[in-house]
This record gives structure tokens, C-alpha cells and sequence, in this order.
């Protein structure tokens, strides 16, 4: 594909992608209030999932504190025992391995200790020999003592402990389940010391952690659930007032387009009804006066140059008078109002055929005429801007301009034969003196339009605006 002067067709830049009115799409300012009902939902959500991670949290910890409870509840248990349970009821020859001995301290421990709480006694000597446990098979057997208890031995302190199963002195306690165990010294009526150890179920600490949690988790739920109670009438409330500030506000930008329009109306029509019929007077004043020489004393030639005078001055005020008419057109094109896109696009070919190209001029009138106002303001600026273009910029010779269907929506294509340019250079560096191609890339998006511009140096230009047809698709 080569354009009329055999230069290959360059391809196109688009400008704005008409993805709806701008004022609809993210990154501006928003278009429709926030659902209500979803950010309620959000809320919920990231409240249960805040229980969720307090749950976990909270088990967690209250755990540890249930378990460290358990422990110093079994550390002062085995200390109020050994105080006045144990050292009262021990015999002196039970450090000796008395069988007698062993068998009425026997008595007293099962008697007054072991049970639900305390599943396992032992006494041991400081050599590490078992001088007494409820569990026969360990008495008399010597092991190793571990460093914790030697400590005990020599500076006395009572210690607790989640029992270690696999050490070998624990052979008896791996089917009782997990286990604290606490051990601490005590005194023979002699005054020789022994350590003696007691094991605790572990579902005490189960226990404990279901009473704190408990606590813990009901104060905590039900004060976030207190918490979401509170919130939402405040967060519906907030809300509406967007909601209603929103609407407040698209009615104020309606009601700003609207007085704008009227204003451009306005001034159009005082300027044509003031300013531009007294300059129209004055310069049919002055070429009366021109013709009419002054009679007297003036010589020949003071009148030719007064005369002269006279005609320049009414030349001026008429291209005051076009200038005028000009802007007006500009300001608020009354073809535009009255005759539709389709006049207004024929009396701008008009203005532009005077600076010089051919321009040629096919609508679609029925397509035209059922274009929106917007629509049909959004065309003809565009149009206006890229005409002008053609005629001041790119030294083009024919430029023709067409609006009609295409595809689902509506076509303006304006194509010249002029110098053309590198769009994504203009694009940056807009030229003074003309809108430029991100202003027209703004216009084209404020509407929801999708503009393309395809050019090159030497290749002439072509602009494609395409608009949402009435009732077409979005």
C-alpha cells in the first residue's frame, strides 16, 4: 500500500484508545461511588481473618504460658510435698537400702501421694543409685545423673521440667504419655541429702491452655465483634456521603458544562450583535467618507492622500471584521446548532479553502445528524484542528475530510497530501501555535473516543477519530 505520490503508507499511532470517557477509567477521578455492600463484605473479611491470625497467635502463646504454669504449679507442688509429706515419712535406713524401710515409706507415698496428679516417685542417692520408686523394677539400679541434678545436690533449688522419655532411667514412664517431671533435694532426720524426683501428667498443662484461652480468646473475639458492630453504621455512613458527594459533584461538572456552552453562546452572540455590526458600520462609514472628498482649500493632492487614507482604513476595519467573524465561528459555530455537524464541517472547509488547499467535504448526513451534541462537538473540533493543520503546517495542496458509518460505530477521517511528520516527535514537542497532538489525544479520551494519526515525512497525513455510534455498543 503506497499513498497518491508513490511514498509508502506509514503505520499508525494511536492516540487515545477509546476505552470509555476518561472520567470512567482507572487512574482519574471515579465515576460511580464505591459498592457498599462490598466494602462491607471486605471488612468482614479482613476482620475473620484477623481472628484467624489471632486464633493462631493466641494458641500459640497462651500454650507456652499454660505450660510454664503447669511447671511451677508441679515445682510447688513437689515443694510442699517433700516439706510435708516426704522428709517427715524418711526413714534414715532407707538411704542404706533397708527393705523395711523401703517398704513402709512405700506405704506413705502410695497412701498420700501418688493418684491422679503424681503418676511416679523416685528417690535417689547422690552416686545415682534408685533407693526408692513405685516402680519396684527400678530400685536398686544405678544411672548416671544428669547435670541439672547434680546442681540441685550441691546448691539446693527444686527444678521442673518436660520429662525426656528416651533417657534410659525413664524406661518405666514412656507409657504414661508426655510428662513433667520436678526434682529437688531432701534431708534424711541425719541430715544426708538425697534427690527426690515426682512426675506429672502433662494434661495438666492441656487443661491449663483450654482455662487461659478460654480467657484469652472469648475477651479478644468478642471485643472485635464489638469492634464490627461499631464500625459498620460509621463505615455505611461514610458511604452515603460519598455516594452523595459523588452525585453532588457530577451534577456541578453537568451543570459546568452546560453554563459553558451557554457563556461561549452568549459571547458569540453579543460579539456578532455588538462589536462586529458597529465595525461593519464604521467601515461603511469610512468608504462613504472615501468617496466623497472634502470641498475648500485641500489641494489635489491632499485629497488623493486623504482619500487613500480613508480606503486603508476601511480596508482594516473589514479584516477586523473577518477576524471577528472568524472567532466567532471558533467561539460557538452557529451552523453547529443549526445545521449539525455536517454544515458546521462544510463552513470550516470554506474558512481553510481560503489559505489555499483544495479541501473536499463527504458526510453521511443521516449518520451526522444522530450524533449527540457532545459527539458532534468532539467531531467538529477535531476536525477544525486537523484542517487547520494541513493548511498551516504541511503546505498541503488537497485535503479531504469524510464522516460516516464504519463498522459499529461512526468515522472522521481527515487525509491530506501535504509534508507529513513523525507523530511520536510531535507527540512530545508540539509545535507553538497550534493544539498539538496530546491535546487532541486529550480531547479524543475525555470522550471515550479512539483517535489515530498515520504519517511520515513526505508521506502526507491521515487522522482517524472513531466514535460509539447511538445505541451501539459500549
Amino acid at each position: 500500500m503506497s499513498t497518491d505520490g508513490g511514498v509508502p503508507a506509514p503505520g499508525w499511532t494511536v492516540l487515545a484508545a477509546g476505552d470509555g470517557p476518561r472520567s470512567d477509567r482507572a487512574g482519574s477521578r471515579p465515576a460511580a461511588p464505591v459498592s457498599g455492600r462490598r466494602v462491607v463484605v471486605q471488612v468482614v473479611a479482613a476482620i475473620v481473618g484477623v481472628l484467624l491470625v489471632v486464633g493462631l497467635a493466641g494458641v500459640t502463646v497462651v500454650r507456652r504460658i499454660a505450660e510454664r504454669e503447669a511447671v511451677n504449679d508441679a515445682a510447688q507442688q513437689t515443694d510442699l510435698l517433700a516439706v510435708s509429706v516426704i522428709m517427715p515419712a524418711l526413714p534414715e535406713a532407707l538411704a542404706d537400702g533397708d527393705a523395711a524401710a523401703r517398704a513402709a515409706f512405700d506405704e506413705v507415698v502410695r497412701g498420700r501421694v501418688l493418684g491422679d496428679r503424681f503418676v511416679r516417685v523416685k528417690v535417689w542417692s547422690p552416686t545415682g543409685t534408685v533407693l526408692y520408686s513405685d516402680a519396684t523394677a527400678l530400685v536398686g539400679a544405678r544411672f548416671t545423673l544428669d547435670e541439672g541434678a547434680r546442681a540441685v545436690l550441691s546448691a539446693p533449688a527444686t527444678v521442673a521440667e518436660v520429662s525426656d522419655l528416651g533417657r534410659p532411667e525413664n524406661v518405666h514412664e514412656r507409657g504414661q504419655g508426655r510428662l513433667l517431671e520436678v526434682y529437688r533435694p531432701v534431708w534424711t532426720p541425719s541430715g544426708r541429702p538425697l534427690l527426690f524426683e515426682t512426675y506429672t501428667r502433662y494434661g495438666t498443662v492441656t487443661s491449663r491452655t483450654g482455662d487461659l484461652w478460654r480467657g484469652f480468646g472469648g475477651i479478644v473475639i468478642s471485643s472485635l465483634l464489638l469492634f464490627l458492630v461499631l464500625l459498620l453504621p460509621l463505615l455505611w455512613t461514610l458511604l452515603d456521603r460519598q455516594r452523595r458527594a459523588l452525585a453532588q459533584r457530577e451534577h456541578l461538572l453537568r451543570l459546568a458544562v452546560d453554563a459553558s456552552e451557554e457563556e461561549r453562546r452568549r459571547i458569540a452572540a453579543d460579539l456578532h450583535d455588538g462589536v462586529v455590526q458597529e465595525l461593519v458600520a464604521a467601515s461603511l462609514a469610512v468608504a462613504v467618507a472615501a468617496e466623497r472628498p472634502a470641498a475648500g482649500t485641500a489641494t489635489a493632492a491632499g485629497t488623493t492622500a486623504g482619500t487613500a487614507g480613508l480606503r486603508d482604513s476601511a480596508a482594516a476595519v473589514r479584516a477586523a471584521v473577518a477576524g471577528l467573524r472568524t472567532l466567532l465561528v471558533d467561539i460557538y459555530p452557529p451552523t453547529l446548532r443549526t445545521a449539525g455537524v455536517a454544515g458546521a464541517l462544510e463552513d470550516l472547509a470554506a474558512q481553510v479553502r481560503v489559505r489555499g488547499p483544495e479541501v473536499v467535504v463527504e458526510v453521511d448526513r443521516e449518520v451526522a445528524d444522530a450524533l449527540p451534541d457532545g459527539t458532534q462537538r468532539l467531531v467538529y473540533r477535531i476536525a477544525r484542528e486537523t484542517l487547520r493543520n494541513a493548511a498551516k503546517h504541511s503546505g498541503a495542496a488537497r485535503v479531504t475530510v469524510t464522516l460516516g458509518r464504519h463498522g459499529d460505530g461512526v468515522r472522521l477521517e481527515v487525509r491530506d497530501d501535504g509534508a507529513g511528520f513523525v507523530p511520536d516527535r510531535a507527540a512530545v514537542d508540539a509545535r507553538p501555535g497550534h493544539l498539538g497532538l496530546r491535546l487532541l489525544a486529550d480531547l479524543a479520551a475525555e470522550h471515550g473516543a479512539r483517535l489515530a494519526v498515520s504519517s511520515a515525512p513526505g508521506a502526507g497525513c491521515r487522522w482517524r477519530l472513531d466514535v460509539d455510534a447511538p445505541g451501539g455498543p459500549a
